[in-house]
This record gives C-alpha cells, sequence and structure tokens, in this order.
C-alpha cells in the first residue's frame, strides 16, 4: 500500500523540489498583463505561443529597471521559481530583465523621447531664442571635468568680458539625476542671460542621467534658455531634445553663444567707418541747411524787413506826392477856371446889380421924401414924435412940419378910405 500525502506536505516537498532544481533560470516570452503595484511591485505573465508563466519582481529589483515594461514587449527575466505551497502555484521571482533583441537602455531612450515627444517637450515654437549679447552665463557641469576646461578655455579666447557663473553638479553615477535636476532649477533662478548643460563624451551609462525624465522635466519648466552640450557630435540624449539649442560639444557650445570678440573688434572698426562717412554726409548736409537758414533768415530778418518796408514807404511816398502834385495841378486847374467863372459871374452879377442899384437911385431920387416935402408934403407930429394919421383920433391936437412950417390942428372928423 503507497504511503499518503497530505495536500500541504505535497506541496512542501513540490516547493523544495522545484526551488532546488530551478534555482537560476534565464526565460524568453512576451510580457502580458503588466501591473505595477502601489508597492512598487511588478507582476506580469509571461508567455509564448504554446504556454504561460506568472512572475512577479519585488519593488527593490524595478529600480534597476531603465524601461518601462509594457504589453506585448518580449523580453528575457532572469530570477528563480518560487512554489507558493498554500495554492500550489509557482512564478518566476524575476531579479533582473532585459529587452529581448536590444538593449535595456536603448529601449528606455526610445519609450522616454515617445512619452515626452507626445507631452510637447520638444515641439519647436516653445524653444527659446538665444540672446543676441550674453553678460552672464551659468555652467551647469562637473568642477573637475574636461568639458568645463574647454568652455572656459573658449570664452576667455571669444569674449572675455561674460561673466561664468559654475554649478558644480554630479553628471555620473548614483543620485546624479537629483543633482543635476535640482541645479538647473538653481541655475534658472539666478536670472542669467544663458544655460549650457555639459559634460564630456562617455559610453551610453555614463551619459545616461542625461537621458533621466526628472532632468528633462527641470529643462522643461526653465525660463532661461537653456544649451544642451553633452559628449561628442555623435552622441545624442533627451536632454538635447528638450533644450532650446544643442551643441555638437561643450566647446561648440561656446562659440555658438559668445562673439568673437577679434571678428567683433573688426566688425566695430567697419561700423565706425561706415558711421563717420553717413556721419560726414549728414554733417554737411546739415551745414548746407544752416547756410540756406542763415539766407533765408537774413531774408527775412527785422533789419532786411526794415530795409524793405522803408524801400516800399519811399516807392509809395514818392506815388503820393505824384498824386498830391497831379490832383493839385488838377485842383489848380479847377480853381482856376473857377475863380475866371466866379469873376466873370460876379462882374455880370455886379453890373446887373450897379445897374438895378443905379435905377432905384434914379427911382429914390425922384420920389426923395425931403423934395416932396417942401411941395406939398409935411410930418405929423404929436407930442414930439412923428404918427401916422390915422393913430390920429377925433378931438386929438397934432402938428404939421415941414422943413420951413409948424401947424397945429385938431382932428375935427376921421373917415378911413378902403383901398
Amino acid at each position: 500500500m503507497s504511503h499518503t500525502l497530505s495536500v500541504s506536505t505535497l506541496n512542501t516537498q513540490i516547493k523544495s523540489l522545484m526551488e532546488a532544481t530551478f534555482l537560476h533560470v534565464s526565460v524568453e516570452g512576451e510580457v502580458s498583463r503588466p501591473t505595477y503595484h502601489s508597492s512598487g511591485h511588478l507582476y506580469f505573465t509571461l508567455k509564448d505561443a504554446d504556454a504561460s508563466i506568472s512572475c512577479v519582481m519585488f519593488k527593490g529589483n524595478t529600480k534597476s529597471l531603465k524601461f518601462q515594461v509594457e504589453e506585448g514587449l518580449a523580453v528575457v527575466v532572469h530570477g528563480a521559481i518560487s512554489v507558493f505551497s498554500p495554492r500550489g502555484t509557482y512564478q518566476i521571482n524575476c531579479t533582473s530583465m532585459e529587452p529581448a533583441g536590444s538593449g535595456a537602455l536603448a529601449l528606455a531612450y526610445e519609450q522616454l523621447k515617445a512619452k515626452l515627444g507626445a507631452k510637447g517637450y520638444f515641439e519647436a515654437a516653445r524653444k527659446k531664442a538665444l540672446p543676441r549679447f550674453v553678460n552672464h552665463i551659468a555652467l551647469v557641469t562637473s568642477g573637475t571635468g574636461a568639458a568645463l576646461q574647454d568652455m572656459l578655455r573658449v570664452a576667455t579666447k571669444r569674449w572675455p568680458l561674460v561673466k561664468i557663473t559654475l554649478i558644480d553638479t554630479l553628471v555620473q553615477g548614483e543620485g546624479a539625476k537629483f543633482s543635476l535636476a535640482s541645479n538647473i532649477a538653481r541655475a534658472d533662478a539666478l536670472g542669467v542671460d544663458v544655460i549650457v548643460l555639459s559634460r564630456g563624451g562617455g559610453s551610453v551609462e555614463d551619459l545616461w542621467v542625461f537621458n533621466e525624465e526628472m532632468v528633462a522635466d527641470a529643462l522643461f519648466t526653465c525660463k532661461t534658455p537653456v544649451v544642451s552640450a553633452v559628449g561628442h557630435e555623435i552622441d545624442y540624449v533627451i536632454s538635447d531634445f528638450v533644450a532650446d539649442v544643442r551643441a555638437p560639444t561643450p566647446s561648440a557650445a561656446m562659440e555658438m553663444i559668445l562673439p568673437d570678440s577679434a571678428e567683433m573688434l573688426q566688425r566695430l572698426d567697419s561700423m565706425m567707418e561706415h558711421f563717420n562717412l553717413l556721419f560726414g554726409r549728414i554733417l554737411h548736409a546739415k551745414e548746407e541747411q544752416v547756410e540756406q537758414l542763415k539766407r533765408l533768415f537774413a531774408k527775412r530778418s527785422m533789419d532786411e524787413k526794415l530795409s524793405l518796408w522803408k524801400s516800399e514807404m519811399a516807392i509809395l511816398e514818392r506815388q503820393y506826392n505824384d498824386k498830391i502834385a497831379l490832383l493839385h495841378r488838377e485842383k489848380s486847374r479847377q480853381v482856376h477856371l473857377l475863380l475866371e467863372q466866379l469873376s466873370f459871374q460876379t462882374r455880370q452879377n455886379l453890373a446887373k446889380k450897379e445897374q438895378i442899384l443905379s435905377s432905384y437911385t434914379l427911382a429914390l431920387t425922384s420920389k426923395e421924401p425931403s423934395r416932396e416935402l417942401k411941395a406939398c408934403y409935411a410930418q405929423v407930429v404929436k407930442e414930439g414924435k412923428k404918427v401916422t394919421l390915422e393913430s390920429l383920433e377925433e378931438g386929438e391936437a397934432f402938428e404939421l412940419q415941414n422943413s420951413s412950417v409948424i401947424l397945429k390942428a385938431h382932428v375935427l372928423t376921421k373917415r378911413v378910405l378902403k383901398v
């Protein structure tokens, strides 16, 4: 009769056998239903065309992964078989993983590049232009690296007036991504004109910190223009795509940012020569304008105006005198004619008046009272005054006088004759 085992005993024996037999395994397959647990553990199923097996990678091992485990990804996992005896199930406890057919870093690079591209990190519209003239540069690099010395040498040669602030940072190894991200933010707060992110050449692993998402985020939020100058010309990292400008080498970055002082001096000489020529032309033109204004001013000055007014007044005076003389001559002729007419008319009127006076004189002489009184006329006198006959009343006394006789009389009767 065979020995009877309990379920737990059987599962325990299977666990011991399998875990001892499959202590180190490497299995290739396709990832299915990957799940990142909140604890940091990764659960997924590894399958091929005919079978599948459960896998787990605990938090301590997932930290070393350079890429994102995704549905359908072909991978090679390394680890050991572990059995969960209470349920009689087994799984691969993965200690490491790599993409099948390509390197993990290459896959991680492409995954992150696609992710950041979808978020707009590489869009040309958000790129900031480098200032034309740079006064202050922040170098985010290793203080002991050859890249720093190359950049300082080029800067001193090209534009020694520039101010350079070194922000010493880790550019490789554990913790480098945190150092680099924080120092980018620190440089952005300095108010410099340009930030240069750089290091010398190296392997993909050496340059990997510039492919970290944390560093890309720091560059994307940076308000200061950033130049990425990492490695050699053939090296491309994520920071090259996120930064505003990529330089093939650290030295080339300084050549791109700073003007050549010798070239600038030649340019200044050329500008000065052009300026002097242009200024001379302008000055000559202004001098001619001033002379023209002087001539215009002289023509329009008060002395010139007074002289002009005097000339005009002299002309007006001559015209006035000529008109007065002409008018005087005309009026003189008219007066002379009038005087002649007046004299002639006066003589005629005088002759007429003399004739009338002569006739009146003859008439008066013929009717002179003294002559008539001598013959038949006398004047009526009452109380020593001459009166008319009409004023006498009946009974009044009066006198009749002529040159030789005085008669006293009384009015006997009075009769008025109608004429």
